[in-house]
């Protein structure tokens, strides 16, 4: 069995039980040490033979999967492997191979970038749609037309924008493009290694990221979230409120239902 697992941001523990588990057992561990610290690879049994992919093509890794058939290997993927993970190439590998596999998914740089700074990206009334995009830089054949950061902008969602801090300027002028729903005082979240011992969150605006990503020194590992959620106080959502009926629960009057335990029958 191949499993692809998320590594998640960069903290040991916070990948899941479950890719915490599959290192634990693996026979063969493929990981980037520039994406994945060695804190998270050291859930894997020190006898597991150990392959940084730093340095290795995709054939190299098809290599490694071809000489260990009967192996349980894990490739370690940093933050989920379904966003910007390429691993359907190597699921193809599986399939054309007869090779099981699975995946195991992990928490993302965004969802840490958002608990840092103690926000929600979806705020009701502000913003209730998040898009995950990046620049197109020498991969630019594969960023569909459609889907460039000036596009997304003229929507005005919260953005998280990865694998682009190499290109701060060109991010600011996409973001600040005509026809955006941005403008300069637009509230941004630079995340550099989050997670990692040697984070940094910086809270800044749209008219100032790019002298804040320079600041960073960081050129990868970084992302930026971008949108009005990111800033003020938010409307109350109608998820919990007393007048909002929904299967599970009937409208009431404020706090006529606040403090019930819940109670589980014993029979």
């Amino acid at each position: 069995m191949i499993s692809f697992v998320g590594a998640g941001p960069g903290a040991a523990d916070l990948i899941t039980l479950r890719g915490r588990d599959r290192l634990a057992a693996a026979d063969v561990v493929v990981w980037a040490s520039s994406l994945v610290p060695e804190a998270v690879v050291s859930h894997a049994r020190p006898e597991a033979l150990r392959f940084d992919s730093k340095v290795m093509t995709l054939e190299d890794v098809l290599e490694v999967y071809a000489a260990h058939p009967d192996a349980a290997i894990v490739r370690l993927h940093s933050g989920d492997p379904s966003v910007y993970g390429a691993i359907q190439e190597q699921i193809d590998w599986c399939n054309e191979n007869g090779r099981s596999f699975e995946i195991v998914p992990g928490v993302t740089s965004m969802a840490a970038a958002a608990a840092a700074v103690g926000r929600e990206l979806t705020i009701p009334q502000v913003s209730q749609s998040v898009v995950l995009t990046r620049l197109a830089g020498r991969t630019a054949s594969s960023m569909p037309e459609r889907e460039s950061v000036a596009s997304f902008a003229a929507i005005g969602p919260t953005m998280a924008v990865f694998l682009s801090a190499a290109r701060p300027k060109e991010l600011q002028a996409e973001l600040l493009a005509i026809g955006s729903a941005y403008d300069a005082a637009t509230p941004a979240v630079v995340a550099a290694r989050v997670s990692w011992p040697d984070e940094q969150i910086l809270t800044t605006t749209v008219g100032e990221l790019a002298a804040t990503i320079e600041a960073t020194g960081a050129r990868t590992t970084v992302l930026v979230l971008v949108g009005p959620a990111l800033e003020g106080a938010a409307p109350r959502s109608h998820l919990y409120s007393p007048e909002w009926a929904h299967k599970f629960r009937r409208r009431s009057r404020p706090g006529s239902t606040a403090g019930r335990p819940v109670t589980r029958s014993s029979g």
